[in-house]
């Protein structure tokens, strides 16, 4: 059963998920988590650390509906946890909550504990057997399965309390059904898995949710029985508490938290541990750390008060089944995926840009604990190869530096203080100066005029194309000064215009020599033509006297 879902809009590529699962059961492709079915062990921590809650767990609300829809008495097996998600609440005030919803009547799974307890503590005294671990938890039953099968003649082949309380209900109430509530996600695989005997698996969080909806009230009024001693059951060490451990020859021990159950189960494999009853859990507290309670209600010493406070000295009183009708089956859980040889490894660890073992950071930044762990999960097709954050950096280093470094325009890098940080090949050139370490750290008033710099950072305005003249080297430059307000960083860009400009002033000149001459050659033109009109002018008048004269003197003959 695919109890966890993904909501892939909302996954975010951050790999929080996969570097808190346990078992690295969780692949990426094109940017989206997928959780693996085959190798999780449905522990719930990618639902209880996804910051943009995208693991989801699958609802039975609607199923527990139907049943009761069915005319079927349907009864509620309800995890000793309880106590610790609803303050305040005892079992009556949730018998008559879990009522109100139609449910015929509610139980403390805390029976089928008792149940359990009893088992294991018959298995100590009669089976004989070397090393016994409890399979209460489901995900530590799957841990086992799929990836520690040599282990499994070890797990107790005995029902988990779930089981066994329900099946206590049915025995009780022919034609029942029971519906299982409680903080954990693997219960739901667990009544999937195995038919017949818990009907539907509801969290607390959906039962929260359905009594909200139906505007029913929890009363926070708490009841005591002193014969409820497998209250304790959901707390660490807590089946232990409950058991007589009549056995001497054995060692007793209690363990939270997949990391340590892996390494016990890697100390079991490789032949180091024997006469030992081990309590695994998968959660740390056990089922009071359950991913609904760790995400929705996580406070791990009230918790545990709580259902200390709330648990008897004796046991409850139930009829303890013949051992053969509370016997659990399990088979080995195979996983598809394949290792790679040491070549493909290494093949891969170079696309990486590990080419020797210095550059194996292992900083686990992917989710993975070793470079050589993501190189075989990028072979298995769980990861890829742009995961690795000191790849993309080195990658992204790469081609800035490339850019800065062959860029034909100058790049100075000021901190707010305005010493210098960074300064490319081009920029030296310009200022003549020899290397970077010339200047770094320096102030820039050294090589720059500062006040443009100051301009932008007290007034936020950025400088563009500023035609500027430097005249300690001779330049001319079109400058640029940008103000990164996030990382509070001025960063200067320099085009030599020098050339450019030699040029313009050349043509400049050249105009201006060019207007001259116009203007000596149009002066002397006109100065001409005043010469030429002058005497013609003068040539004119005389001829005009002359002409008179004639005039006259013919006019007196």
């Amino acid at each position: 059963m695919d109890c966890l879902t993904l909501k892939k809009s909302n996954c975010k590529n951050c790999y929080k998920c996969i570097r808190h699962c346990p078992v690295k059961s969780i692949r990426f492709s094109g940017n989206q988590a997928y959780i693996i079915g085959n190798e999780c062990i449905l522990c719930g921590q990618c639902f209880v650390v996804c910051p943009q809650d995208a693991k989801q767990i699958v609802d039975e609300t609607e199923k527990a509906k139907v049943l009761l829809q069915s005319g079927d008495p349907v009864y509620v097996s309800l995890a000793p946890s309880f106590v610790a998600n609803y303050d305040g609440v005892g079992i009556q005030a949730m018998r008559d909550a879990l009522k109100k919803l139609g449910f015929k009547d509610a139980e403390e799974t805390a029976i089928g504990a008792t149940i359990v307890k009893r088992e294991y503590d018959r298995m100590l005294n009669e089976d004989n057997r070397d090393i016994i671990i409890t399979t209460c938890c489901h995900s530590i039953n799957l841990l086992v399965q799929k990836y520690f099968p040599k282990e499994m003649p070890y797990l107790a082949n005995v029902l988990s309390p779930m089981q066994a309380h329900c099946m206590d209900i049915k025995k009780r109430y022919p034609g029942a059904k029971c519906v299982f509530i409680g903080p954990c996600v693997a219960k739901k695989d667990e009544a999937s898995y195995y038919e017949g005997i818990v009907d539907a698996v509801l969290t607390f969080d959906e039962l929260t949710r359905w009594l909200k909806s139906e505007n029913i009230e929890l009363k926070r009024e708490m009841d005591q029985d002193e014969y409820s001693k497998a209250r304790f059951f959901p707390t660490t060490g807590g089946i232990l508490k409950t058991m007589e451990k009549s056995n001497p020859d054995y060692t007793y021990m209690a363990l939270d938290g997949v990391q340590n159950c892996i390494e016990a189960l890697r100390d079991i494999e490789s032949g180091k541990i024997h006469k030992c009853f081990i309590e695994m859990s998968a959660c740390v507290g056990s089922c009071v750390g359950g991913p609904v309670m760790e995400k929705f209600h996580r406070s791990p010493v009230r918790d545990y008060v709580a259902v200390s406070e709330f648990a008897g000295d004796k046991d409850f009183k139930v009829d303890q089944p013949d051992p053969l009708s509370i016997e659990k089956t399990f088979t080995v859980i195979e996983r598809k995926l394949q290792p790679p040889t040491e070549s493909e490894i290494t093949e891969i660890l170079k696309q990486m840009g590990k080419t020797k073992p210095s550059d194996e950071l292992n900083c686990g930044s992917c989710g993975y604990d070793t470079c050589r762990e993501k190189a075989v999960a990028i072979y298995q097709g769980k990861a890829e190869i742009s995961m690795c954050l000191p790849y993309l950096k080195d990658k992204a280093e790469s081609f800035s530096d490339n850019i800065v470094r062959n860029t034909p325009n100058g790049l100075i890098v000021l901190n707010e203080k305005l010493e210098v940080q960074q300064i490319n090949k081009a920029a030296l050139k310009i200022m003549n100066l020899r290397s970077a370490s010339d200047i770094l750290g320096d102030q820039v008033v050294r090589v720059l005029e500062p006040k443009d710099f100051m301009e932008v950072l007290s007034s936020g305005r950025n400088i563009h194309d500023k035609r500027v003249y430097l005249a300690e080297y001779e330049k001319y430059v079109d400058q640029t000064i940008i103000y990164d307000k996030e990382y509070r960083l001025l960063i200067c860009i320099m085009r030599d215009v020098t050339e450019e400009q030699s040029v313009r002033d050349q043509k400049e000149s050249i105009s201006r020599q060019t207007v001259e001459i116009a203007d000596k050659v149009v002066d002397k033109q006109m100065r001409i033509v005043q010469e030429i009109a002058s005497l013609l002018g003068e040539t004119a008048a005389e001829t005009k006297i002359a002409l008179s004269k004639l005039k006259e003197s013919i006019s007196d003959e």
